[in-house]
């Protein structure tokens, strides 16, 4: 039996999860020192890129096009939203700065010999550096801006003057006279502001670096996750490519971002509660904290309810079919505790969506904004994506593949996907991209990621702030 201080620290094998997996044992035994291949890993990993930049320049091409032919587009820079200039200056090199440390380290294979906790620690400061970073490429108004836009959050603070249990009563009353931000969520991101001023975090500059530090802890969090159920080695690769994701861009100064935090915190709780070997109490604590936290977290958006599958295939992979109902019963605790201050999930789910359909739907067609949708998925992931749709087959880690794309196959299908989703699918990026590190074979162990994909990524995070103007 494991005690509970090391839920955390141990390195725990993911053979014991089906008969065909026990041989991969051996993958998750502690640091080990995997040389790398250069630049290039094989014939395949260049397949990869140039499918990216095919995938990546088809969704700009479509985008052009739509804009060119006055399609229902409704944004001056498809398939984003915002608009394009070229901002190049001083503060830019800040970003590239932060790439070539952790690139470096990556060449290096700084993860495969660093102790598991300082991965961790590693893997956090390297991603919060990185979206500060590309954040600041406009100077401090990259970080304060954002929070301080008048269709943001910080635009409605005074809506809680009355108290939060006024503001919950009244939020879906008053919806329409809220802003875009707003209203298009639940009412948790505006309370956290409220209680972040209580604080004494007030300045817009402050609130942007909180909530920056606070939406990259999802990188430690996948992390852990990855490591119980696809075992240590593929959670060191992982940690590079995750640090200098693309859709770090967003990332920074993002309420989405503190969703993302939350909801894998949610999914590694369940991972670690549901691994065999651990005390009935330590599962259940799993569980009931994965259950709190997915809750919280579908008070701060609609959309995230959909890792609950990724949650659910874990149990059912590791054939704890009863966990499923503690973390479902805890999920449904912070709802009812909503419910009963005055704020009704559904009829807030329902107003969000009569807002789409009023505000955006006359001016976005659903079918096409749908494809634009998966062409920012594209550009937001990078070309670790396609690696990650080759390999999905091969990794134990597919139960976070299933909900993450659950929830961008509904967005997309259900006409939701029409604005906004680089931010919006925030809490799904990190998870689709679990699987490039899969073994090239179920029997394998998991190559080193090639620098070229690391750098790859990075490269687009930096293109993207350089020209794209987003609105938050």
């Amino acid at each position: 039996m494991c005690p509970a201080e090391d839920m955390i620290t141990q390195e725990r094998p993911f053979g014991h999860l089906t008969g065909d997996t026990r041989r991969l044992t051996a993958m998750s035994s502690g640091p080990r020192q995997a040389p790398r291949s250069g630049w290039w890993a094989d014939r395949t990993d260049r397949t990869d890129l140039l499918g990216w930049l095919g995938l990546a320049g088809a969704g700009l091409a479509a985008s052009w096009l739509a804009s060119q032919t006055q399609l229902r587009v409704g944004t001056a820079s498809p398939p984003f939203s915002g608009s394009y200039l070229l901002r190049v200056g001083p503060p830019s090199l800040l970003a590239p700065a932060v790439a070539a440390v952790v690139l470096v380290a990556a060449a290096r294979s700084v993860t495969d010999r660093w102790p598991w906790r300082m991965v961790l620690l590693g893997s956090y400061l390297a991603a919060t550096a990185w979206a500060l970073a590309l954040a600041l490429a406009d100077g401090r108004a990259g970080l304060a801006a954002p929070v301080n836009a008048p269709e943001e959050y910080l635009a409605d603070l005074d809506r809680v003057n009355g108290g939060p249990l006024r503001y919950l009563q009244d939020f879906v009353a008053d919806g329409a006279s809220l802003t875009v931000a707003t209203r298009s969520h639940p009412p948790l991101p505006l309370l956290l502001l409220w209680l972040l001023e209580r604080v004494g975090v007030r300045s817009p500059l402050a609130l942007g670096v909180v909530l920056t530090m606070v939406a990259s802890l999802t990188v430690p969090a996948v992390l852990v996750a990855v490591r119980s159920l696809c075992g240590g080695a593929a959670a060191r690769q992982l940690a590079p490519v995750l640090a200098l994701a693309p859709y770090a861009v967003w990332v920074a100064v993002s309420m989405d971002g503190v969703t993302a935090a939350l909801a894998a915190g949610s999914v590694t709780a369940a991972v670690i509660g549901s691994e065999h070997g651990r005390r009935w109490w330590v599962s259940l604590t799993g569980a009931s904290v994965a259950g709190l936290l997915l809750g919280v977290a579908a008070l701060f958006s609609y959309s995230v309810a959909w890792l609950a599958v990724s949650v659910m295939c874990v149990y059912f992979v590791r054939r704890r079919p009863l966990l499923n109902v503690v973390t479902a019963a805890f999920a449904l605790l912070p709802l009812a505790l909503a419910e009963l201050a005055g704020f009704s999930w559904p009829a807030g789910l329902a107003a969000a969506q009569r807002d789409v359909v009023t505000r955006i739907a006359p001016h976005r067609s659903a079918l096409l904004w749908g494809l634009l949708g998966l062409a920012v998925l594209v550009l937001a992931c990078g070309p670790a994506l396609v690696r990650s749709a080759r390999r999905v087959r091969a990794t134990p880690g597919w139960p976070f593949l299933v909900g993450a794309a659950a929830g961008v196959a509904f967005a997309v299908l259900a006409g939701l996907a029409r604005s906004d989703v680089e931010r919006s699918w925030l809490p799904f990026f990190p998870w689709l991209l679990v699987a490039s590190v899969a073994p090239v074979r179920p029997a394998g162990e998991p190559p080193p990621a090639p620098i070229w994909l690391i750098a790859a990524g990075a490269l687009t995070g930096v293109v993207i702030q350089a020209v794209l103007v987003s609105p938050w």
